[in-house]
């Protein structure tokens, strides 16, 4: 029996006592939102760091960041690959809590209508159950083998439900102490229960807010309507122009940066018969509004958008009022791609909302912080690895989808640490991640800590 399929045989084996050991960490209910749990966040990251040091990690400890510690710990392995894995102890609110069928924090392992087995609590996916997947292999690991198979430093931060405060300052800080080959994330998904998948890209971000003001007071419509400059039509106008009929963002220069998906991924996105019946009709919709000739899943992960995330302006209360607004606003997020450069998409809008802006009124612009996008590349040699054996442990070959959100903290690793991260999580879409009655599959967790077992593996070689 090889070293790998021992190990294998191990997390089969210990597998209840690995269930008891995530339970004793959903128990703590670390909300990293709510102060008044500061102190079970505190104790979240000292049970962390205390299970680190039990399978090698003897210098696991909590660090200060001016928020909730993060735990970092050290295992090398002289000649072999260094890797840094990142996860998250803090968990979100359980309001509203009525709608929860059982308490949050007391973890229960159920029987679902259809036969699946579901760990239930808050942080049972997001993120401690995945977290301990990885935790989990590594303990199987040293059980069977005495150390690990390659080095990894670990970083498990409490603070990602609020937006990693402090982190991004906590990388710079510890940049040497934090060096790796490659960081590997479990904070994402598989494609479906039976299909794994891997990240290869997150999208960027620009957030932009405007407002557009023309009177120096509401006025009546009756006595200057059709004269005075109204602003919630010159926003409607802004608006309107940002996409061209085919769906396309019409900033100039906006799509500088953008490349072609690789003909062969796209094959495979093609292959997963994604439909717009499938992933809109759940939403209450029916057809897509992206751009004309792209594939639905390209849409949603691999090409550039704009959306209103807000607009205002105008009487808006009960019944009548015949005014003309003083002034009207509106939030606009783009999400980027490729070599998009968010600054410079936002000198763009500047420009394009200024051309639209009548001389007599005004715009004020508020920027917000951008990130740009990530993208690995296709043959990087670690996502070929752990293809691989992601590949052994499904039995089908992992999807390398994009993510249509952003992790920022993956920007930071990239921009910092100058790291790549392979994302690779087991959470399902039906796992009601920051809702009430959230829920890990009980697959997820065994054949999740079975794939980082095969992964650690294959980077070894």
């Amino acid at each position: 029996m090889s070293s790998l399929d021992a190990v294998l045989a191990r997390i089969d084996a210990d597998l209840d006592a690995s269930l008891d050991r995530l339970f004793e960490l959903l128990r703590i209910p670390s909300i990293s939102t709510d102060s008044a749990y500061a102190a079970d966040s505190r104790r979240a990251a000292q049970w962390v760091a205390e299970n680190l040091r039990g399978i090698g990690f003897d210098d696991a400890s909590p660090r200060e960041t001016g928020g909730h510690p993060a735990v970092v710990g050290h295992a090398p392995k002289p000649g072999k690959p260094h890797v840094l894995f990142y996860g998250h102890y803090d968990v979100q609110p359980v309001d509203p809590l009525s709608e929860w069928h059982v308490p949050p924090f007391e973890p229960r392992l159920i029987t679902a209508e259809d036969g699946r087995r579901m760990i239930v609590a808050r942080g049972a996916c997001d993120d401690k159950g995945q977290l301990m997947t990885f935790v989990e292999a590594c303990r199987a690991w040293k059980a069977v083998t005495g150390s690990l198979p390659i080095g990894i430093t670990m970083l498990i931060e409490g603070a990602e439900e609020s937006g990693s405060q402090f982190l991004p300052e906590f990388l710079e800080a510890n940049r040497d102490d934090l060096g790796a080959d490659v960081a590997l994330v479990c904070d994402t998904g598989m494609w479906d229960p039976e299909t794994p998948s891997i990240n290869v890209s997150l999208r960027g971000m620009c957030y932009e807010e405007i407002v557009i003001r023309c009177a120096d007071r509401d006025l009546h419509s009756g006595v200057f309507g059709g004269a005075a400059a109204n602003p919630v039509r010159v926003l409607a106008r802004i608006i309107a122009d940002l996409h061209d009929a085919d769906g396309r963002i019409t900033l100039p220069g906006f799509y500088e940066g953008v490349h072609e998906t690789p003909t062969q991924i796209l094959d495979q996105w093609r292959a997963l018969g994604l439909t717009e019946e499938a992933f809109l009709g759940i939403v209450g919709l029916k057809h897509s509004i992206g751009e004309k000739g792209r594939m639905l899943i390209e849409q949603i992960q691999s090409r550039p958008t704009c959306d209103v995330n807000g607009i205002w302006g105008g009487y808006a209360g009960e019944g009548t009022k015949t005014v003309i607004a003083g002034e009207a606003g509106a939030k606009i997020s783009f999400r980027l791609v490729g070599d998009q450069d968010p600054a410079k998409v936002s000198q763009a809008f500047e420009a394009f909302v200024k051309a639209r802006v009548p001389a007599d009124c005004s715009v004020t612009f508020i920027h917000h912080k951008g990130s740009k996008a990530i993208q690995l590349p296709y043959d990087m040699p670690a996502l070929t690895q752990a293809r691989s054996a992601l590949t052994d442990e499904w039995g089908k070959a992992p999807v390398m989808i994009g993510s249509g959100g952003s992790i920022p903290i993956v920007g930071d690793f990239k921009r910092t640490l100058g790291l790549d991260s392979l994302l690779i999580g087991f959470g399902l879409d039906d796992d009601r991640v920051h809702s009430p009655n959230e829920k890990y599959d009980l697959t997820s967790f065994h054949k999740g800590t079975r794939s980082w077992a095969r992964v650690l593996a294959a980077l070894a070689s």
